[in-house]
């Protein structure tokens, strides 16, 4: 039989995924860490990590086994706050979250750096990919995306919004005049997405514009598109959050072209309740109520 005490160990190297920061977090050496997960294996009859270059992988049993100890964990650390001894502890551990490469790259990389300062002990990892990650698979714990992910078993609420609008650079107008109306826009050099890579229909904005005319650059990243823009190839529609950060950027027919997207945060039941986990969601949701104005306003 299995030593209960060695699910710790378990579950501090499935979240790190390295004997070094587990063994850190667990204030042990190396050695122990390893010793305990093979006593854990022997006493299950089990393999539960694949070794590999870098770090430790869950197998498909211990995928299971990290479901269980968590909510073991969890029942653990709200003890002392049902019995109103103390907080129940601050929580820890890795929370992988996974967004479009725009609103990660210009917007919650930044606003993460906040959560870390207030808690230090949980690691963000921040994974964007073109396509919507699958929570179901474990591929991540959180996701925040413009359209809700489907699945089993999945927990998604509408928590935010943002605006869109056509942007280009001063450098630009003055080689080609400011667009005074829509009509105007066809005479004009566009950068836009690549159309046969459009992983997520919603992400290709533009279309609900115009189709233009004159692409004259295309990209599957949002932020070689504002990095284009910005250098003068043309006008392109980006998000309010990422063209903010770029002086470089003006607007063009701010009243007349406003394009608007929901944000949807999604998590799986099963680890809904994890401390470290309610914590990252919790934050997201304050962040998007919080910073509306900054979303959706110039």
């Amino acid at each position: 039989m299995f030593d209960w005490n060695d699910l710790t160990f378990f579950l501090e190297l499935a979240r790190h995924g390295r004997l070094m920061p587990a063994a850190r977090r667990l204030k042990v050496d190396n050695t122990t860490v390893s010793r305990r997960i093979a006593e854990l294996e022997r006493g299950l009859d089990t393999k539960l990590f694949q070794r590999c270059s870098d770090g430790f992988l869950l197998t498909e049993a211990g995928h299971k086994l990290f479901v269980i100890a968590e909510i073991i964990e969890q029942k653990m650390l709200s003890v002392p706050e049902a019995l109103g001894l103390s907080d129940g502890g601050e929580p820890a551990g890795r929370v992988r979250v996974a967004s479009m490469e725009g609103i990660a790259a210009f917007y919650l990389s930044a606003r993460f750096a906040e959560f870390a300062a207030a808690m230090p002990g949980i690691v963000v990892e921040l994974v964007t990919e073109r396509h919507l990650i699958n929570l179901t698979k474990r591929e991540a714990d959180i996701s925040v995306s413009f359209v809700p992910p489907q699945g089993p078993r999945l927990k998604v609420r509408r928590v935010g919004a943002f605006r869109l609008a056509l942007f280009a650079s001063d450098r630009y107008l003055a080689l080609r005049g400011r667009p005074e109306t829509r009509a105007d826009l066809q005479d004009h050099d566009f950068v836009d997405y690549v159309d046969d890579l459009v992983a997520i229909e919603p992400v290709h904005w533009l279309l609900e514009v115009l189709r233009p005319s004159n692409v004259v650059f295309r990209s599957t990243s949002m932020a070689a598109q504002q990095t284009a823009v910005a250098a003068g190839a043309g006008l392109a529609l980006l998000p309010l959050f990422s063209a903010k950060t770029n002086p470089a950027l003006v607007p063009v027919l701010p009243e007349e072209i406003v394009v608007r997207r929901e944000l949807y945060l999604a998590v799986h039941e099963d680890i809904e309740h994890a401390g470290r986990v309610r914590a990252v969601t919790r934050f997201l949701t304050e962040l998007f109520t919080r910073e509306a104005a900054y979303l959706n306003q110039f």
